[in-house]
């Protein structure tokens, strides 16, 4: 499949166009490109994708059902390129419409630049100078009349401006790469898929979601991104990753994401194999005499273990981590204590290295599930990955 950016923009805006008047000629004239360059660049778009987007006839265009589904991720496309511009200000005198004049080497190199905080780095990336990086991002600038780069010390940081832009452009590159996917030859045998994985999800579920996935779709490409739901949000809402797996935020549900559950977990207190506090009947009074290893500020697992021992204002927790890894190790090695989902820890429970016991309290349980943008279209590769964790979290929990 070809790079979202490699692609001509103006010949892009110009497919809608075309769909909505069946002409090439009216179409051309909207986009303010002759004719005969609108050819030129439909036929050279068809080739770049490798599919017959419109038949010619006669009495017009009309668009192939390929033709079709393109042009409406197109429409979204640009959609969010023109929500990423930023206002411009009363007093300047601009473009009417900026977003009609940037171009796909200006959007890479600004999306480079920044990932990478700095023009040398990104002019590495993009296998460039680092003066085409800065003269494509002043003209950015220019175009959408805002400063959108700033010093910060040694390195650079995006403005208010720039964090706007940076995103309508990631979340433009993630809706033409998936109109691209959408009407590759065999995009049913390949395609992408870029998920963030919190710490529940990668003990049982994702593993067995994406063995039933590859099996499938042997050459989907599939990234995993692991973190914590503060690290994996920006991502999400910029379109870098399309979905995140793992327990789900209560009402009100942050930024408007749509949220899918796809099981209720049940907290268990883990400790050493032998803890005495892991008894049957031990109570909270001894708990709270054990060393805590608690989840981090603002999540999930830390206002369980919060409610569990409310009214107890003292109980040592000197740690607080979200590491799986690193939470087992401590475990082993101490008398600390732990509130954890048993199918994070069932390996060393079945070796007899860890134990576990019910945690005290009636709502100790998590919703574990799906979060997306709420305007998220998924794929059809990513839609059969949809459906098989469903089937995987009711097999397991039936």
């Amino acid at each position: 499949m070809p790079d979202p950016f490699d692609l001509n923009l103006r010949h892009l805006r110009a497919i809608p166009q075309i769909v909505a008047r069946g002409s090439l000629v009216a179409a051309a004239e909207t986009a303010n490109l002759s004719q005969s360059a609108l050819t030129q660049g439909l036929a050279k778009l068809e080739r770049q994708l490798g599919v017959v987007l419109f038949d010619r006839r006669n009495d017009g265009m009309i668009a192939t059902r390929e033709g079709a589904a393109f042009s409406e991720r197109l429409t979204t496309m640009f959609h969010y390129l023109g929500e990423g511009v930023p206002p411009a200000p009363r007093s300047a005198r601009g473009f009417s419409r900026p977003d009609r004049l940037l171009t796909s080497a200006q959007l890479r190199s600004f999306v480079k630049l920044a990932d990478a905080g700095s023009y040398v780095e990104a002019a590495r990336q993009n296998e460039g100078a680092p003066s085409a990086i800065h003269r494509a991002v002043h003209d950015l600038e220019q175009i959408v009349g805002a400063r959108l780069v700033e010093r910060r010390g040694r390195g650079l940081g995006l403005t208010s401006a720039g964090k706007r832009l940076a995103r309508g452009i990631r979340l433009a590159r993630a809706e033409l790469e998936a109109a691209i996917e959408g009407v590759s030859p065999g995009a049913g045998e390949r395609g992408r898929l870029v998920i963030g994985a919190m710490p529940l999800c990668r003990s049982w579920l994702l593993p067995a979601a994406l063995a039933t996935l590859i099996s499938e779709v042997p050459r989907a490409q599939i990234d995993i991104v692991e973190g914590s739901w503060r690290e994996l949000i920006d991502p999400l809402r910029d379109g870098q990753i399309h979905l995140m797996i793992g327990a789900l935020r209560e009402d009100p549900v942050p930024y408007g994401l749509l949220q899918q559950t796809l099981f209720v977990d049940r907290l268990s207190i883990v400790g050493r194999a032998g803890h005495p506090a892991l008894k049957a009947g031990t109570g909270l009074a001894e708990l709270a005499q054990y060393p805590w290893i608690i989840g981090r500020d603002r999540t999930p697992l830390r206002a369980h273990w919060q409610m569990m021992f409310s009214g107890f204002p003292e109980i040592r927790a000197p740690i607080a981590c979200g590491s799986v890894m690193t939470i087992r190790g401590i475990l082993l090695a101490s008398d600390c204590l732990t509130l954890l989902s048993p199918d994070q820890v069932a390996t060393e429970i079945e070796a007899g290295l860890l134990e576990h016991r019910d945690a005290i309290g009636e709502r100790l349980t998590r919703p574990i599930g799906i979060a997306s943008r709420p305007a998220w279209r998924p794929t059809d590769l990513q839609k059969r990955f949809l459906e098989i964790l469903h089937s995987v979290a009711a097999n397991h929990h039936s």
